[in-house]
Parts: C-alpha cells; structure tokens; sequence
C-alpha cells in the first residue's frame, strides 16, 4: 500500500478530533454500503419542481440547500443475459454505455449531515441469509458466515434506504421481484427497517432467494483512528433491477439524488468521492461488473491524516499497489 494526499477540506470539527487524538482508537464496526447504477438513458425528464443537487466546493462541509433532486421513476429497459462469471438478471443496462448513481443526502441531525452517501449501514452478525456466490468469504477477507452477513446488510441497507430488493424467486434463477412499494412491502420494509424482521426471515416467508449475484465487491474501508465513531466498511456495486424503482424512504436522509459519476463538487467523504471517480473511470456498466471482478475488497483501506508542525492537516487516502 502507498499512500496518496487527497485534495479535500476537510470539516473544521473533524480537524479538530484529528488534532486533540490522543487514543486508543475505538473499535471499527463492521458496516456494508451499496452504489446503485441505472442507466443514464432510464431517467426521466424532471419534473418543474424538482431541483438537482446544486455544486459545492470539493468540501466535505455540508452547506444549506433549499432541496434536493428526488429519484425519477426507471423507463423499461432491454434486459442482459451474460455467461456465469456476469451477473444475469432483469437489472437495466444503457444502451449509450451512460449511467447514474444514485445517492442520499445524510440528515443534518446525524454526524456528518449535508453529506451525500451511498445507501448503507451496519452488519447485523446474526443475520446471514444463503447466498448464490460461493466464493464472498475469499472476496471480503473474513470467514464465511460474517461474509453472508456482510452481504447480507447491504441488501438490507438498499431496501431499507432505498426500496431496492435484491432479491427474485427461489423457483426462477435469473429473475428479480418486481414492485416492492405496494402496501404489504413498505408493512415489510419498515419491519425490517425496525429489526422485528430479518433480511433472512423476510426471504424466506416470501419464497425468495438473495440476488447476491448482483452485488458486485468494490473495496473496504476503515474509518480514521481519530473518529468516535468507526467502520470497517465493505462497498458494493449493484445494477438497479428495471422492474423497480429507487424511492427516498429512508429515514436518514432529507434528500435523494440520480447524479452522473463524474460529478465530484458534491459535499462527501473520501471514500464515497474516491469510490464515485473510480466508477466513473469504468464509463460504462458493463466495464464497471468487469473491473469489480479484479477488485480487491479484502484488504482494509486505511485513510490517515497528518498533522503537521505548523497545524496543518493533510489526508493521506491508501491507494492499492
């Protein structure tokens, strides 16, 4: 690993946590967060009233917004069916190569407010549903159940956050659910958005198997020795099943967006904005499922800040060799 400074202000009162650390580090727990794709030519035209998310310095401050772009409902799209090393499914692919990621903006009660993430959230242990891959304990670098549970939480993560259920008939290889918004699914949703049900449970009861297939392992990321609050964070990439449509249901946001990957003027941490320019690199999603086949998620990504003799702060992101 080498280590490669990173050209982002960052917020005063995480320079100030960087400046007075003294240790020990807290413990990081484990968490999995989802960058969902559609193709760009599946967006609809936006409505008079809504607004896309406006530029920002390369900061992660959050600044003031009056509102945010909402997610557009998803045109039908030709379906792809790939050899066994692709992920087969109903997911949407563009026909022009173009494509969005779709994102939140975090509440501004929670920490780091104003910022804008990719759906996620922490790894429930107990919760490790069965999985088609065979191969996630290798691809994440920890034994096989906290791998199913890995996996597992981000699926959870995007239907809670998102209405994206990863997920399609026990008796139908190959296909997806359909529409998750109805009555009985949203009853479902905030269930498992509860924890009175498990990802798990919630498959089973409805004849379903996870469509792990479609998450594609990006990269894992621990949070700084210097925050409280700490993750050992798996990033996924996913295709955006065109028999569904993403919907702001999240309770953790005041805002949801459709943006191009290469937009990078947008108030986020450094391993969201590093993840988005490493997708935007891939131009299409084909070349994003091919490039996520060689990527390393096992091996942690550490960010390190430097605090220099003059009080200076610089952030050091490690790059892979």
């Amino acid at each position: 690993m080498t280590d490669s400074s990173f050209s982002m202000v960052l917020p005063p009162a995480m320079i100030k946590r960087a400046r007075e650390f003294t240790g020990p580090p807290t413990p990081a727990r484990p968490a999995a967060t989802v960058v969902l794709l559609r193709p760009h030519s599946a967006a609809a035209q936006p409505h008079s009233n809504t607004a896309q998310p406006q530029p920002q310095s390369n900061t992660a401050q959050p600044q003031p917004q009056s509102d945010t772009a909402q997610p557009q409902p998803l045109d039908d799209a030709s379906r792809v069916h790939s050899d066994a090393s692709q992920p087969q499914s109903d997911a949407a692919q563009p026909q022009d190569g173009a494509f969005q990621v779709y994102v939140l903006r975090r509440a501004t009660t929670m920490v780091f407010g104003g910022v804008y993430a990719f759906p996620g959230g922490v790894v429930d242990p107990s919760d490790s549903p069965s999985t088609i891959r065979t191969d996630w304990a290798d691809r994440l670098g920890v034994p096989d159940p906290q791998a199913r549970a890995i996996v597992g939480a981000a699926a959870r993560e995007l239907f809670e956050e998102a209405g994206i259920l990863l997920a399609g008939p026990v008796d139908q290889p190959g296909r997806t659910v359909t529409d998750v918004s109805t009555a009985d699914w949203e009853d479902d949703r905030a269930a498992v958005l509860r924890r009175d049900l498990t990802m798990t449970d919630l498959l089973n009861r409805r004849g379903l198997r996870l469509r792990d297939d479609l998450l594609l392992p990006w990269a894992r990321w621990i949070t700084p020795e210097f925050e409280p609050r700490r993750y050992d964070t798996w990033f996924f990439a996913a295709l955006l099943p065109d028999t569904q449509t993403a919907r702001d249901v999240s309770g953790e946001a005041d805002g949801t967006a459709w943006i191009d990957p290469s937009t990078t003027d947008l108030p986020m941490l450094p391993p969201t904005l590093r993840t988005l320019r490493q997708i935007a690199d891939c131009a299409t999603i084909p070349a994003v499922v091919a490039a996520a086949a060689h990527r390393d998620a096992a091996t942690p990504l550490n960010p390190r800040i430097e605090v220099t003799p003059d009080g200076q702060v610089i952030l050091h992101l490690p790059t892979h060799p």
